[in-house]
């Protein structure tokens, strides 16, 4: 059941991400970019968007831990910021897109739990529907917090004064460090936030998480 579950967990984070992915390059080709399109990206297809890295060999190293704990990542989709047709506001539309997505799948699995819960039905698949639940609500805050390279960050950067862009160019230039600073010493700050979001979707209904 374990093995079982732990390769759930990778596929639904890989979907999760493709997502993700998929979001900001219909975002960006909604508002005037195509580029995402004509690089092959605008696909739920998980084959253009899968990094080596990033979506196989860092979740399989993190299955073999046996620690329970999957992590991965995607290829970034491509756009052009030039393209937009609003160029003050299309920036941040595409960043917010990914997270919104995520958050959306994990509206939609939070309620067909509730309704088999209600109806007393399917109950053994729910600690699966809970997964894809907790790890759309964990990609959509996470990808919120504004540090360079998250989404969040182009949320910031687009409300931040043009007398602020020195604060941009020094996030941009540290970002890697301050991500590594924050997912090693930071992520506890969001943990609240991921695990009320869950508890308020799914309600009281869970199961180990």
């Amino acid at each position: 059941m374990d093995t079982i579950f732990y390769i759930f967990e990778i596929v639904v984070l890989i979907f999760s991400i493709v997502i993700h992915e998929f979001s900001h390059g219909w975002m960006a080709n909604s508002l005037g970019d195509p580029t995402a399109k004509y690089q092959g990206r605008l696909t739920l297809n998980p084959l253009p968007h899968i990094d080596p890295l990033g979506s196989i060999l860092v979740p399989f190293l993190m299955f073999l831990s046996g620690t329970g704990i999957i992590f991965g990542w995607a290829k970034p989709v491509p756009y052009n910021p030039y393209n937009l047709k609003n160029q003050k506001r299309g920036p941040a539309m595409v960043a917010a897109a990914g997270p919104l997505a995520n958050l959306a799948v994990a509206v939609f699995f939070g309620l067909v739990i509730r309704i088999l819960v209600a109806q007393g039905v399917g109950l053994a698949i729910i600690p699966f529907l809970g997964f894809i639940v907790l790890i759309n609500i964990v990609l959509g805050i996470f990808n919120l917090v504004p540090i360079p390279p998250l989404d969040g960050s182009k949320l910031l950067f687009s409300v931040l004064p043009y007398s602020m862009r020195n604060i941009q160019e020094f996030l941009e230039k540290n970002g890697m460090l301050f991500l590594l600073v924050f997912i090693f010493f930071g992520f506890q700050l969001i943990i609240p936030i991921i695990f009320g979001l869950f508890k308020l979707l799914v309600g009281n209904n869970m199961f180990g998480f």
